[in-house]
């Protein structure tokens, strides 16, 4: 694998690590004091997105799903009219009483907080999903207002646990790849869309059994091979505009039409 695909501004400094703690944790505690009746800055959240999958950069955004309340969604669901709308803006006043000089705005299915130093929060609020027997199932549902209102559903867990085992597997290259890619697309192709999930799940799916190779071991691994197949597998996998993908572990369908155009400039970059 060619030499390049680490760079700086890959690697988030313990410094923003930092901050990106002490405002999850404000953030977790605004919303269980609204909803849970409840000081904890911890319980009833987990980082997702590329932060919680391991694949961020210094320049990716933060995605926190926080967990509502079962009342919450039976009241919303019931409301005419974009009840899921309704739900984002409760959350968002309850972010705005603890960041109230910040730029907080609900945008489809995340509350969004944009900090005066760039970074930029999302937060899901979701609901567990149960099966015949009220026990959960491991995934959940969440609000989209976009076109009239309706539920979605996401199972973070299991796409994390599929992208740490692979990622172990490979000694670290899943990771590095999904980091180099986001790398690129923020700095020469950032006019574009390119989606976090897009990224982790075509490397995941098109890595195959490519590895870092261990210090001290031989490869005969020709500089550029790896990139080249990665490419291959694009351009042999994309139909009519698409590029069939699911989500790591949890098998979900992954929406790449608005993706694959960057995700194809990206990749010839790259190689």
């Amino acid at each position: 694998m060619s030499n390049h695909i680490k760079q700086r501004g890959e690697v988030i400094s313990q410094d923003v690590r930092s901050t990106i703690a002490r405002r999850y944790h404000t953030v977790t505690a605004a919303i269980n004091r609204e909803f849970w009746n409840s000081s904890s800055d911890t319980q009833n959240s987990l980082y997702v997105g590329s932060y919680g999958r391991g694949t961020a950069i210094d320049s990716s955004d933060l995605d926190i799903l926080m967990l509502l309340p079962e009342s919450e969604y039976s009241r919303h669901d019931s409301l005419k009219r974009n009840g899921q709308s309704r739900l984002l803006q409760s959350v968002r006043n309850a972010i705005m009483t603890t960041y109230p000089r910040s730029d907080i705005r609900a945008d489809g299915q995340v509350v969004k907080i944009s900090f005066s130093d760039e970074m930029k929060f999302e937060i899901l609020p979701a609901f567990k999903n149960t099966d015949w027997d009220g026990s959960w199932d491991g995934t959940y549902k969440y609000p989209d207002s976009n076109m009239g209102g309706n539920w979605r559903s996401t199972n973070p867990k299991a796409e994390q646990d599929a992208m740490k085992s692979k990622n172990a597997s490979s000694n670290g290259l899943l990771f590095d790849t999904c980091k180099h890619l986001r790398f690129v697309r923020d700095n020469y192709f950032s006019s574009y869309h390119l989606s976090g999930i897009v990224i982790d799940s075509f490397v995941y799916h098109a890595i195959g059994g490519w590895r870092w190779s261990l210090l001290g071991s031989n490869s005969s691994a020709v500089s550029g091979t790896y990139e080249k197949v990665l490419l291959d597998y694009l351009n042999q996998n994309s139909v009519w505009g698409m590029l069939p993908l699911t989500a790591p572990g949890s098998g979900q369908s992954v929406s790449t039409e608005s993706s694959l155009e960057c995700l194809k400039k990206v990749m010839n970059y790259i190689v």
